[in-house]
This record gives C-alpha cells, sequence and structure tokens, in this order.
C-alpha cells in the first residue's frame, strides 16, 4: 500500500485528489495538510511514502515545504502546479522535488505519477519539461567536460532514471546489484554537480543525453 499525504490550501481541491487516490486499492491517503507548514509535523504523525505538494500556497509554500520535508529525511515529493508557475519550477527541484505533474493532468497520469515517485523514480510531466530546462539554464548547468566524464554504464543508469525507474527497476534492467546502482546514481551526482535525482534528469535532458519520449 502506497501512503501518500496530499497538501493544498482549497479544500475542495483536496477533496477532489483523495476520490482520484482513494479509487485505486494501492494508494492510501493518510493525512491532508492546508498549509505547507503543517507537513512536517503530520508527518512526524504518521507513516507516508510519499507527499502530493501544491506550488502556490500562502505562508509556507510548497517549495519550502518541499525543502522542510526533505532536510527532515521525509518521503519524496511531488508537486503539483499549472503551466504558468514556471518561475517556480527550479527552485522546485532545487528543493528536492522529485515528481512535476500539472494540475490539469488526468486522473491516470497522475496515479501513475504518485506511483513512480513513490517507487524512488522521478517523474516530469512532458508539457513542463521544456520550461523546467529553461529555468536550469537561468540558473545552472553542467558543463560539457561534467557530462562527458559520465560513463557508458552511468549513462545507461541516467538514462533509465529518466524513465522514472526506481533503483531497484534499473538493477533488474541492467542486471546488476541495487547496491552498485546507487553507487553509479552518487557517482553521477558528483560529477553532474547535482543534488538529487530530479536536478540530474534535467540536466540529462539539457545535455541531450535523454530525449523526450516521442521525438
Amino acid at each position: 500500500m502506497i501512503r501518500v499525504v496530499l497538501v493544498d490550501d482549497q479544500p475542495m481541491v483536496r477533496a477532489g485528489l483523495a476520490l482520484i487516490l482513494r479509487s485505486q486499492p494501492d494508494l492510501e491517503v493518510v493525512a491532508e495538510c492546508g498549509d505547507g507548514a503543517a507537513v512536517v509535523p503530520a508527518l512526524a504523525e504518521r507513516s507516508a511514502d510519499v507527499v502530493c505538494m501544491d506550488v502556490k500556497m500562502p505562508g509556507v509554500d510548497g517549495v519550502e515545504a518541499t525543502r522542510r520535508v526533505r532536510a527532515a529525511g521525509g518521503p519524496p515529493v511531488c508537486v503539483l502546479t499549472t503551466f504558468g508557475d514556471t518561475d517556480v519550477l527550479w527552485s522546485a527541484v532545487d528543493a528536492g522535488a522529485a515528481g512535476f505533474e500539472l494540475k490539469s493532468a488526468t486522473p491516470e497520469n497522475l496515479i501513475e505519477a504518485i506511483r513512480t515517485v513513490a517507487a524512488g523514480g522521478t517523474w516530469i510531466d512532458g508539457t513542463l519539461l521544456g520550461p523546467i530546462l529553461d529555468s536550469v539554464r537561468r540558473q545552472t548547468r553542467p558543463s560539457a567536460n561534467q557530462v562527458g566524464a559520465l560513463t557508458e554504464r552511468e549513462l545507461d543508469v541516467l538514462r533509465l532514471m529518466a524513465r522514472g525507474a526506481s533503483n531497484r527497476e534499473i538493477a533488474n534492467r541492467l542486471v546488476l546489484a541495487e547496491t552498485t546502482v546507487k553507487t553509479h546514481v552518487g557517482t553521477l551526482f558528483t560529477k553532474l554537480g547535482a543534488r538529487d535525482r530530479a536536478a540530474a534528469i534535467v540536466y540529462a535532458y539539457d545535455a541531450g543525453i535523454v530525449r523526450p519520449q516521442g521525438t
């Protein structure tokens, strides 16, 4: 069972999200928060596998709440945003968000995003990929030397990460021990100067190591 914490300042939005997630036999909403400041205390009271986080909220917004959750050793965060919120996307990446989904997404995509992030993967809605890359280019990007320093095996790991695969799934696909995959992931983080999976994946798309599906 995947335990989900929903965070949104609008009660009706939370109710709609909860209805969608509770329709799935493997998803359980264990807590709902109307403010980013309430997330870490809620996680201290109940165990969760993923946080579904609205970005724009009064008080403590989703970016700061994501930063607090990750700093406290909490579960991975999938942020929900609108296409017009592109100015906050890099901030969400930098805060440690592992998933990025549009509020206008279909229920099926939202469910897949939650499952992917909860499993340790990274999810980026295809519509948001361009704006996220633009945000990265305005902030920081790895040099050609950094990207070129990746070994073929590290590139294989990075490509699978970009498709949302967890470490266990990468290990199965490449016939490696999961501990070996973790080592490769840590090494490519260091080489790219990326703080987490989401940032490394964004760099991979920006450098052309990985291309969006369908292109």
